[in-house]
């Protein structure tokens, strides 16, 4: 099955202020977006307030991840060779973005749900890192001091 939007003609920079729409109805306080080297749009980071305080979430996305499944799928005939290109793979990635985003949110809505906890892997540490790259960085081992 190819990959889930992969022919969006949606420019990134487009879906990036639909995320932040998303994100401000649920009550973002800030929105921060991080660019690459190359000037496009790697991140957006965002801090809410949650019965927790107000942490920040970094939400990244990887376009070279998604130009490997695209070149993939048409190597295996899925889809069509225009579809393969870095700007494609950056407007793909962002999209599902998008779309994860929403429905977290609504997830979020129901109350089965908490923001942190669905964010709780992009919650950024004091480092800078989102939790997850620190505890990969850790081997996933949790020390007296993460406790």
């Amino acid at each position: 099955m190819p990959l889930y939007k992969y022919t969006t003609t949606v420019q990134a920079a487009k879906t990036v202020q639909e995320i932040e729409r998303i994100l401000v109805a649920h009550g973002a306080r800030s929105i921060r977006i991080d660019y690459g080297q190359d000037g496009s749009v790697e991140a957006l980071a965002f801090k809410v307030i949650t019965a927790a305080g107000e942490p920040g979430f970094r939400l990244p996305i990887d376009a070279d991840a998604v130009l490997k499944i695209l070149d993939r799928q048409h190597g295996n005939g899925q889809i069509p060779r225009r579809f393969v290109n870095k700007a494609q793979a950056v407007r793909v990635a962002w999209r599902i973005l998008r779309d994860w985003v929403a429905a977290q949110m609504a997830i979020i809505e129901t109350t089965m749900v908490s923001t942190e906890e669905v964010f709780l892997p992009y919650l950024l540490t004091p480092s800078g890192k989102t939790l997850y790259t620190h505890l990969r960085d850790h081997r996933f081992q949790l020390t007296e001091g993460d406790e």
